[in-house]
């Protein structure tokens, strides 16, 4: 498959997958939201981190320099995992069902999920979103795009992770506590 073929697609998908985050964002600003106050402001720092990611790792990924030229395999490896974390995600968010908000914020019935993915991480929708961005810079066939995409991002679902939880531990106490103790952020048995 010619280089043109592969960017187009990368870009496509891009801007494919960003149309689906913001319907599904406009989709959920209708469900009961309790509380707000709980985000201080994560969901506008991961969107910058995000861009952040996308402009340094598609604008490095353009140039020859950092390219690796076996187009083929890390366009089949970004492709790999772009389906799982897509997969991870979409079934994290199902599983969530009305509990799912793209603020950090308090809902009417607000529960804690202990089942599927969540039974081992806590939070495998960030874990699906961070593999999509993984496989998206893979696919560049650049080791500095995937370096220019993870640094900003990783910091991002640091911060949004870290705001979520004591959001979490406010809302429901040493269940949330017990909770964190029995999984993993994000790699099961690992982190």
């Amino acid at each position: 498959m010619p280089m043109d073929i592969k960017l187009i697609s990368i870009i496509t998908f891009s801007y494919v997958y960003g149309f689906f985050e913001i319907f599904m964002s406009l989709r959920h600003k209708k469900e009961k939201i309790v509380a707000k106050k709980g985000d201080k402001g994560s969901i506008w720092i991961l969107a910058i981190f995000i861009a952040i990611g996308y402009w340094a790792s598609f604008g490095i990924g353009a140039t020859k320099i950092g390219r690796i030229y076996h187009w083929n395999t890390f366009f089949a490896i970004g492709a790999i995992l772009i389906a799982i974390g897509l997969i991870i995600r979409v079934a994290s968010i199902l599983t969530l069902k009305q509990q799912f908000t793209y603020t950090v914020s308090k809902i009417e019935n607000h529960e804690l999920i202990e089942n599927r993915l969540y039974k081992t991480i806590r939070h495998p929708g960030y874990l699906g979103q961070l593999l999509i961005f993984l496989g998206l810079s893979i696919s560049l066939s650049n080791w500095l795009s995937v370096l220019f995409m993870l640094i900003p991002v990783l910091i991002g679902y640091m911060y949004r992770i870290n705001v979520e939880e004591r959001f979490m531990i406010k809302q429901l106490g040493q269940k949330y506590i017990d909770y964190q103790k029995r999984t993993k952020r994000l790699i099961p048995a690992i982190y």
